[in-house]
């Protein structure tokens, strides 16, 4: 078997959703807390992208979008949130999440 051209295009982690709290007084806390989650996690190496939106029209709503490089950038941002006063706070709150893993095309030329 043959090497192939380009290297093999790790797939690609998109994490979509809302995160829904049930009270205006816990998606006031979860406010407070997202401007360090947010520093903390587009600091993480395999982190391409990541959004957090607090809704108008419905204030215990927070829709969330993640991209990360891989599985193993998706699964270190996992690891790394897991022991932090964001996710002790936020553990109980319902989530609508979908996870999508997608290769990349590969390159052109």
């Amino acid at each position: 078997m043959r090497p192939l051209p380009y290297p093999r295009a790790m797939p690609r982690v998109t994490l979509t959703g809302f995160l829904i709290c049930r009270s205006l007084e816990e998606a006031d806390r979860v406010s407070a807390l997202l401007p360090e989650h947010i520093r903390l996690t587009r600091a993480e190496p395999g982190c391409l992208g990541f959004e957090v939106f607090r809704s108008h029209s419905d204030p215990v709503r927070f829709a969330v979008s993640e991209v990360f490089r891989d599985r193993a950038a998706f699964e270190a941002h996992q690891a790394r949130a897991a022991g932090t006063l964001w996710a002790r706070a936020t553990k109980a709150i319902p989530r609508d999440y979908r996870i999508v893993e997608e290769r990349s095309a590969k390159p052109r030329g």
